[in-house]
C-alpha cells in the first residue's frame, strides 16, 4: 500500500504558538497607542496624564507577551 504525507511538522509546536501569542499583544499596543494619540490630538492639555496611561496599557499588554514566552516552559 503507497501512503503519500502530505504535510510534516517538525519541531517544537510551542514555537509555533508563541508566533500566534504574539500578534494579540501587538494588536492591542498599537490600538493603545493610537487612541492615545487621538487624544492628545483632541485635547492637548490632557497629553501628560494620557501618556502615563498608555504606558500602563502597554505594561499590561506586554504581559500577555510574557505569558505567552513563559507558557512553553510551564506546560512543556
Amino acid at each position: 500500500m503507497d501512503t503519500t504525507t502530505i504535510a510534516e511538522v517538525t519541531g517544537n509546536i510551542a514555537t509555533i504558538g508563541y508566533g500566534l501569542a504574539a500578534i494579540g499583544p501587538g494588536i492591542g499596543i498599537g490600538i493603545v497607542a493610537g487612541k492615545t494619540v487621538e487624544g492628545m490630538a483632541r485635547q492637548p492639555e490632557m497629553a501628560g496624564r494620557l501618556q502615563t496611561t498608555m504606558f500602563l496599557g502597554i505594561a499590561f499588554t506586554e504581559v500577555l507577551a510574557f505569558i505567552g514566552i513563559a507558557t512553553p516552559f510551564i506546560f512543556g
